[in-house]
């Protein structure tokens, strides 16, 4: 929902594009689509071509080479495909690029789909958390899905729908030669400006009708991804999201059990705030979120409460737990790396632990300081109303009369007065003692 919020208030305001000519004879824009399929890239992909709409371009070329990503961000720029009023090639391109996983979907859903030698496409069965084949019936249910998705697609263009099925189901991958003999592509292209020559004047359906290609001899566009979509596309990792949720938890916590110490609580609270808006475009599990949450609570109580380590191995079973349940979803982008899991875990599972033991000592450690720390302090009578105690003069009172020299101990502080008494004989130092 906050990920649909945030590409909602990025759209918003737009004017909506004008049916473009019969014959459109506007610019090339070229769209390098060279990441994985993540949130920042489907908004980039999403405003590039509303602006490409709004400019009557001749062609959108989607030059695509991903290996996969997220199921939910692929669904989403397929719909921007299959909604764009101008003709969209995608062009899996340079030679050795690919069109991975989800990015198979893009190549189905193109009106135009076109790839450079030496490039291959397919292998587009789901996989869950981690990597992992989705096992029983959830794996059926996901694969199923996507594999009738991927039909529909292809029976939309035209394309062979046993390849795309057997991309979803068996992990079927094509080259590039494979592919436009077995009918799943177009045409083969060098590069761009043979792509264009191929494409000049050929007619192909678009959600505003029919429109021929115009791009040869054109203006041709290269669309950059904004600061925003650059930013989105490189937290929009659960790798990376996780790191700077503990890194953020972190630092809120040590400055939280020792306030004043200023860098921590910053570096946390910026980290914190990256990560959420990392995790906002990613599928997130909200009882994996809530575990971790529990977590910092039983650590943070660990500083209050004695008990023995109990709080603690509490909040390191739930931290364990909801680092594991944090992100779900099929997607090669879905899961968390158990590489990065495990060490993370034991960081910062050490670190809380440490804190909490530290401060839990100097809870109990006896105070040095202020009028407690004066309590049980030995001086020197200097006159009958002084003493020199801790190198410095202090007025003394006591309940009986004491002489200048005689060795006292502070029983009572009242302000800037100390109550004394004469020091116990047993604790009065040796003679040549020093």
């Amino acid at each position: 929902m906050v990920w649909g919020l945030v590409s909602l208030a990025l759209a918003g305001g737009q004017p909506t594009p004008p049916p473009p000519s019969t014959e459109t004879g506007g610019p090339v824009w070229v769209i390098e689509l060279k990441d994985t399929v993540n949130p920042g890239s489907a908004l980039y992909l999403q405003r590039a071509l509303r602006e490409a709409a709004l400019a009557q371009a001749g062609l959108a070329v989607i030059q695509l080479d991903t290996p996969g990503g997220l199921a939910d961000s692929m669904r989403q720029m397929v719909a921007d495909i299959l909604a764009a009023p101008i003709p969209v090639a995608v062009y899996v391109a340079p030679a050795g690029a690919r069109a991975a996983s989800a990015g198979a979907f893009l190549v189905l859903a193109a009106p135009i789909a076109a790839m450079a030698p030496a490039t291959n496409i397919g292998a587009a069965h789901p996989v869950g958390a981690g990597g992992q084949e989705i096992k029983g019936p959830l794996g059926d249910k996901v694969t199923e899905d996507l594999k009738a998705y991927a039909q529909g697609l292809a029976r939309q263009r035209g394309r062979p729908l046993d390849l795309a099925e057997q991309m979803v189901t068996q992990s079927k991958s094509l080259e590039a030669a494979e592919a436009l003999s077995a009918g799943l592509i177009d045409l083969m292209a060098a590069d761009l400006a043979s792509l264009l020559g191929q494409l000049q004047g050929v007619k192909v359906k678009t959600a505003a009708g029919e429109r021929a290609v115009s791009g040869q001899g054109r203006a041709i566009v290269f669309q950059e991804p904004s600061w925003r979509e650059k930013l989105l596309s490189a937290l929009a990792n659960p790798n990376l999201a996780y790191i700077l949720l503990m890194i953020g938890l972190a630092g809120l916590y040590f400055e939280l059990s020792t306030p004043g110490a200023v860098l921590p609580g910053v570096v946390g609270g910026l980290s914190l705030l990256l990560a959420l808006f990392a995790l906002s475009a990613l599928p997130v599990s909200y009882a994996g979120l809530a575990l971790i949450g529990l977590a910092v609570v039983l650590f943070v109580a660990e500083i209050k409460v004695i008990s023995h380590g109990l709080l603690s191995l509490g909040g390191a079973l739930a931290l364990v737990l909801g680092s594991l349940m944090l992100f779900d979803g099929p997607g090669d982008l879905a899961g968390l790396s158990l590489m990065v899991l495990l060490p993370t875990v034991t960081a910062v599972v050490a670190f809380f632990a440490g804190v909490a033991y530290v401060a839990g000592r100097a809870q109990t450690r006896r105070s040095v300081t202020g009028q407690e720390g004066l309590l049980g302090q030995r001086g020197v009578m200097l006159d009958p109303g002084r003493a020199r105690l801790l190198g410095e003069i202090w007025r003394v009172r006591a309940a009986t009369p004491l002489n200048p020299g005689q060795e006292v101990v502070v029983n009572k502080v009242e302000g800037l007065t100390l109550w004394v008494e004469p020091a116990p004989p047993e604790q009065t130092k040796p003679t040549g003692e020093r």
